[in-house]
């Protein structure tokens, strides 16, 4: 047993297995994509390594925020690599925010590789053929705008036999930088591996926020009544 520990703890990430890493906040066995590896840079300080590709001994830590703030507090980061190291109290709030970057990059590369559609009109009827497989929604728009759309899109997609991937993370500051326009509060998504890259960025955020284990399902499609 305390060899695996070691193994779990000592590991680096290797592309081609699919090894679990431990925590070292909970202690407890996840598959990387529901951790966040940080390393030590050449000063001592704690910086996340969101790509897994800066060189030196990692410390993983569950995908969360309330975790990533209790790994500050509780010191684990000096604790895992064994010697002082210094970790930003804002630490949690730091992630976040590159973890909100990734996905707007990701939706402007999508954006690049003609994969999204803007606009209420446009949306809606990219969601009524049924090409939508995203659909994008400000964090921040009113309600009763978005409800009518998610709706639709989510009975399309259940007809059509796949999960309805709505994503909400974002607020229309943020689509709108993606977008390079202004005033961008829905957006969708066509079939394609840019598309899918922003899922899974989007994702990423949605349970880095909540605090819930991966899924890999929509953020609140089950939410909605049709």
């Amino acid at each position: 047993m305390a060899d695996r520990r070691r193994q779990l703890d000592d590991a680096e990430p290797a592309a081609d297995t699919g090894g679990k890493r431990l925590c070292a906040a909970t202690r407890e066995a996840l598959d990387p994509s529901e951790l966040i590896r940080f390393v030590a840079d050449p000063a001592g300080t704690i910086v996340p390594d969101l790509a897994r590709r800066l060189p030196g001994r990692g410390v993983w830590v569950k995908a969360d925020k309330a975790t990533v703030a209790q790994a500050v507090r509780a010191n684990v980061f000096a604790r895992s690599l064994k010697r002082p190291v210094k970790a930003d109290p804002a630490l949690a709030e730091r992630v976040e925010h590159l973890i909100e970057r990734r996905a707007v990059e990701a939706l402007a590369m999508a954006n690049k590789a003609g994969l999204v559609t803007t606009g209420f009109a446009q949306v809606d009827a990219l969601v009524e053929s049924g090409a939508a497989v995203i659909l994008v929604q400000g964090a921040d728009a009113a309600a009763s705008g978005r409800e009518k759309l998610a709706r639709k899109f989510v009975a399309v997609a259940r007809a059509k036999g796949r999960e309805a991937a709505l994503v909400t993370s974002l607020s229309t500051e943020q689509l709108s930088l993606a977008m390079g326009r202004s005033n961008v509060v829905h957006a969708a998504l066509i079939q394609g591996g840019a598309a899918a890259r922003f899922l899974e960025e989007a994702e990423r955020l949605s349970r880095y926020r909540s605090g819930s284990a991966a899924s890999g399902g929509p953020e609140n499609a089950q939410d909605l009544e049709v």
